[in-house]
């Protein structure tokens, strides 16, 4: 076997280890996004359980404001588009079209963020914060978590950018970014069942 074929039969294999482990990889970030769908029907339950323990407080009708939350949910469902545009540039290989979306994206959900912030010190600022009643302990700690997750996404987020622009688009940074794909997503599936029980059906 001449030294070009050896050297052929190595890279493929490599090539054939990276694909393997890209693929263990997304597989095991599944596990944990199953995990912490369990964080979040526990929180949803809790909910379910406080949300009319409202200690002679404001309810849901008196607090929240739904276009206001449409807003956010727009911004959110939007961002969901655009990083779905991110990835189909980085199957054709355009690293500074995946940059510019991801950008995007990270604004998106940057004003989701802010809204979310202005929203709950509102709600603080007139006597509605979370020592309240139960109903709103319930509701900061549900919306806050989910809050927390996509400024983690964010988080997550800017630094692809940056791994992004300084490395390309490598098999390790195409994982990473399908892996943020699921993240992201699943936290938008999240963000819809919370905007209709929470939101939607408590200002009925």
């Amino acid at each position: 076997m001449s030294t070009e074929t050896l050297t052929q039969t190595k890279a493929h294999a490599e090539e054939h280890g990276h694909h393997d482990a890209g693929a263990n990889k997304v597989f095991g970030f599944w596990i944990y996004l199953m995990s912490d769908l369990i964080l979040f029907c526990c929180l949803f339950a809790t909910y379910a359980v406080l949300v009319n323990g409202t200690a002679d407080g404001p309810t849901g009708k008196d607090i929240f404001e739904l276009p206001f939350v449409m807003v956010e949910t727009a911004l959110l469902l939007f961002s969901s588009i655009t990083y779905g545009m991110a990835i189909i540039c980085m199957g054709r290989g355009s690293k500074n079209q995946v940059i510019g979306w991801l950008a995007v994206t990270f604004l998106l959900g940057a004003g989701f963020v802010g809204m979310e912030i202005y929203e709950f010190h509102h709600l603080i600022s007139i006597g509605a914060g979370p020592d309240r009643s139960g109903f709103l302990s319930a509701f900061f700690v549900l919306v806050g978590t989910h809050g927390l997750h996509v400024t983690s996404g964010l988080i997550w987020m800017a630094l692809m950018i940056f791994q992004v622009y300084r490395r390309g688009l490598t098999s390790t940074n195409r994982t990473r970014l399908m892996c943020l794909s699921l993240f992201w997503h699943f936290l938008d599936i999240v963000w819809i069942c919370m905007f209709s029980v929470v939101y939607l059906m408590g200002a009925m």
